[in-house]
């Protein structure tokens, strides 16, 4: 029987070469310091090292060295129920709502409207309405049914404040389901394909079966297709082993950083290759096994269960559920990270980059393991430098 080995080992200097390599045309984030803790909303973190990490992480450098700006962190809207993800359709911003099935438009002004149900969504666990994305006129939702995870895509029409959702398209069907580790992010990378996330779906092994699509990173036209250049002739995987991958961004190099969920060892910051096998659930974290990608950093799952990711200012930032913070990775240097408003917005789900530059973040504390404080769930504006 397969078991999980519990990864002790850092990476080789290789490995972390190589994305450095990736990122090195980005511009150098430095980490966090105790100076942020003046943050409108909540106070910051400091950023500190992880004592479960097997490579400490840098000590803070100079006071206000990070990308978060002090001070300016304001709320756009509230009254959210569970929401997972946004996407902006131009300078609209477009919410998915697990348990409710809805798609919310954000007006100018914060006020919330219901854009339409995504019919046939069963939320159950961590199963509903998940990852939306958005290409040209269409609107591309994941979502859990009886039975399955499917992706279908939707003609959206109309203007601000009267946007319509045509008649579904279902574009991926068959996606492994359960009550949790369901995967769900979708995003379209650099090459105009839709990147989809499956988690195991409590199919451990299924994750290094090529037969299977659980526990694994796919890879599919705007239309459904399998491209002809994906790693695996004629399947939509992308990548394997994984438990339940709930991040995807890209840096300008065109380089596909992922966020997963791991058991109860290390969750986990991966550089995903095409073809890549990324170990679960033979290894988990840093092993330094052969045949398996390593992550570029890894934390203990209390103080992360990353979700949603973007890159902007030359850092990737992450949202946290239950390590309750938003943390930044320096492309410059992965192995390093600072932490803002630590434990003080509570479960975070998702972060984008807006169009003005500044980050929107989503709070999840509605979703049945978060502790809702009055307005929530809220998404937030967070201006970068």
């Amino acid at each position: 029987m397969t078991t999980t080995r519990r990864a002790q080992r850092t990476p080789a200097d290789p490995r972390v070469a190589a994305v450095a390599r990736g990122a090195g045309a980005l511009v150098s984030t430095a980490l966090v310091s105790t100076a942020l803790i003046a943050i409108a909303l909540a106070a910051c973190a400091p950023t500190s090292p992880a004592s479960s990490s097997p490579a400490p992480l840098a000590p803070s450098p100079s006071a206000g060295s990070g990308s978060i700006v002090p001070g300016r962190a304001s709320t756009v809207a509230a009254g959210l129920e569970a929401p997972w993800s946004i996407a902006f359709f131009g300078s609209t911003a477009l919410i998915s709502e697990r348990d409710t099935a809805r798609i919310v438009e954000v007006s100018g002004d914060g006020r919330l409207r219901e854009l339409g149900m995504i019919d046939g969504v069963a939320p159950r666990g961590e199963g509903g309405l998940l990852g939306i994305a958005l290409r040209d006129d269409w609107l591309y939702a994941y979502s859990t049914a009886v039975g399955e995870n499917r992706v279908q895509r939707f003609a959206l029409s109309g203007a601000p404040g009267s946007f319509e959702l045509g008649e579904s398209e279902t574009i991926l069907s068959g996606i492994p389901a359960a009550g949790n580790h369901n995967g769900g992010r979708i995003a379209f990378g650099p090459d105009d394909m839709l990147y989809v996330t499956v988690g195991d779906a409590g199919d451990r092994e299924g994750a290094q079966d090529r037969d299977s699509l659980a526990g694994k990173i796919l890879r599919i036209t705007p239309d459904g297709d399998v491209p002809e250049d994906n790693p695996f002739p004629g399947s939509p995987i992308y990548s394997l082993g994984h438990r339940n991958p709930q991040g995807l961004a890209w840096d300008d190099e065109g380089t596909l950083y992922a966020s997963e969920f791991g058991q109860d060892t290390w969750d986990e910051l991966n550089v995903i290759e095409a073809g890549g096998n990324y170990g679960w659930p033979t290894v988990e974290g840093i092993a330094d096994h052969e045949g398996f990608v390593d992550p570029v950093q890894q934390w203990s799952p209390d103080t992360a269960s990353p979700s949603g990711i973007t890159i902007a200012s030359g850092s990737i930032f992450i949202a946290n559920l239950r390590g309750e913070r938003l943390r930044e990775v320096p492309l410059s240097d992965v192995r390093t990270a600072g932490e803002y408003f630590v434990e003080s917005l509570g479960r975070l789900r998702d972060v984008v980059v807006a169009p003005d530059g500044a980050l929107w973040v989503l709070t999840n504390n509605t979703d049945g393991r978060g502790d809702p404080r009055e307005g929530d769930d809220r998404v937030l504006r967070i201006p970068i430098e």
